[in-house]
């Protein structure tokens, strides 16, 4: 019997998947917390976690639009989970972090992941996940 999933290209399947988990990931938190955060928005709460990354360097990192990413960044200041500064040096680019409530929140988050995982591991068997892991940290670009 030809399995319809054998003919589709890995790029896709990484990408549904991908898309998957992280609408399962938005619903989880969104339903649990009052305060309501898009996968656009927890993208940019990652890559500011634990560190004081400038606007234009987060602009660079999430691959969106430089409007986009300005108007996800203004509208994570409005939640009052993260901070914008001035740059020491600089009067162009602004310094972002998270607030208290902003770290909170990701850590949260970061606990709904880890079920998340786990239910995969259920599924899936630890040896298949650190596998899948294992694939996925290996450079593949040239």
């Amino acid at each position: 019997m030809d399995n319809q999933l054998d003919n589709v290209n890995l790029i896709d399947l990484i990408s549904a998947k991908y898309f998957k988990l992280r609408k399962i990931n938005e619903k989880m938190w969104n339903t649990s917390n009052n305060i309501l955060i898009t996968n656009s928005e927890w993208y940019i709460i990652s890559a500011i976690y634990g560190k004081k990354p400038t606007i234009s360097e987060i602009t660079q990192q999430v691959n969106k639009s430089r409007q986009a990413t300005h108007k996800s960044i203004k509208t994570l200041n409005s939640k009052c989970l993260i901070a914008i500064s001035n740059v020491e040096n600089n009067s162009r680019d602004k310094c972002l972090k998270l607030t208290p409530l902003g770290e909170q929140c990701y850590l949260e988050n970061r606990l709904l992941k880890d079920a998340i995982e786990r239910d995969i591991v259920a599924k899936l068997g630890s040896e298949k996940v650190i596998l899948l892991k294992d694939l996925l940290k290996t450079e593949w670009n040239q």
